[in-house]
């Protein structure tokens, strides 16, 4: 057996850890994961290859069979179900980057619940472990270790130890005490399959859909197809960008994963920034309708103190630690006309928040 390596907390969590660090601080180089042997879980195997097998199929009818207005249903879970876990489980649970009041707390919960991605307490305690031991193998999903293992592959094999080992130094006492999460907690595996295959499966039918296309397209492709732009967050928003906020960690920044995602995508932002409320730099909707969202529910007052990083803290920690790919300020010195790079800058403080 291999020694174990020390793990490290490798970044802020929230907006206080972040304060409490030097500018002058070492940057933060992930480490490679640990050669070990996979320890394959079969009977999720088993489980998620029937289920993608069932998304495919459920794909082909959604294209070619289902009513039309089965197929805008199933978009529309897709957005709750979504939204349930970028404006729930993400931004407002895990990262505490707003605050909701009870209508939104509980319309949360339930889209949350319609994605069936682990209850809010279990889901924000992995989420909380990813980043503040981010690419070590106390990472649920460490993207080290590759793109199919922090894709699905994390989910298949047994956990690495270092995630128990790790596990008490996460707090989520404000969660377990939140009546909405325990209440989801404690009757999940009765609220679950219903928000998640029974709801989407009834409704339907009520038009007169078949029970087969309803069942495959609402409940099984609109599941799988959320699982894996989800997952995408963590596999190619981990691998193929640019990293205009931090080079020296792996998150980067990728449109198409945001466009899919619900803005999830500006991840070398957000892993430099974790308590933005918008995980993006820039304050518009084009590929972030859950900025959007919680903008309209703070309108009415349902979101309120949302959090966000002021132009000035977001140039320094570009200029210091960015990979020169800011549209304003990863310019060389002297490659653009000053008042072009004014011009620039002021577009970009029309934008944020």
């Amino acid at each position: 057996m291999p020694p174990q390596r020390k793990q490290e907390a490798s970044w802020v969590l929230y907006e206080a850890d972040a304060n409490n660090l030097p500018e002058d601080a070492p940057p933060h180089v992930p480490p490679s994961a640990e050669k070990r042997p996979w320890k394959i879980v079969w009977r999720n195997v088993i489980l998620f290859f029937i289920l993608h097998v069932g998304g495919v199929y459920g794909g082909y009818l959604f294209l070619f069979k289902a009513m039309w207005r089965t197929s805008i249903f199933a978009i529309f879970l897709y957005l709750c179900s979504g939204l349930g876990i970028t404006a729930g489980a993400h931004r407002l649970w895990a990262h505490k980057s707003y605050k909701a009041r009870l209508p939104l707390r509980i319309l949360l919960t339930i889209f949350n619940t319609i994605a069936f991605q682990d209850a809010v307490v279990d889901w924000a305690r992995d989420h909380r472990m990813h980043h503040k031991y981010s690419e070590t193998d106390a990472d649920p999903h460490n993207a080290t270790r590759g793109f199919f293992f922090s894709h699905i592959g994390w989910l298949l094999l047994r956990k690495h130890p270092e995630i128990k080992a790790k596990g008490h130094t996460v707090d989520v006492n404000e969660l377990r005490n939140d009546p909405i999460l325990r209440f989801q907690k404690k009757y999940y595996q009765i609220l679950m399959p219903l928000a998640c295959f029974i709801m989407p499966t009834y409704v339907p039918t009520l038009w007169g859909e078949t029970v087969w296309n309803s069942f495959y397209v609402c409940a099984i492709f609109r599941y799988v197809y959320v699982l894996n732009i989800t997952w995408l967050v963590n596999s190619a928003a981990h691998m193929w960008g640019s990293k205009p906020y931090d080079k020296n960690i792996n998150p980067v920044e990728t449109r198409p994963v945001s466009l899919v995602v619900l803005g999830e995508g500006f991840h070398n932002y957000h892993h430099t920034f974790p308590w933005d409320y918008k995980t993006a730099e820039l304050g518009d909707y084009s590929l972030n309708l859950s900025k959007l969202f919680i903008d309209f529910m703070a309108k009415i007052d349902w979101a309120y103190d949302l959090k966000t990083v002021s132009t000035d803290v977001i140039q320094k920690r570009t200029k210091r630690t960015g990979d020169g790919s800011h549209p304003v300020w990863g310019y060389d010195v002297g490659e653009v006309a000053t008042e072009d790079k004014t011009d620039t800058t002021n577009l970009v403080n029309s934008k944020v928040l």
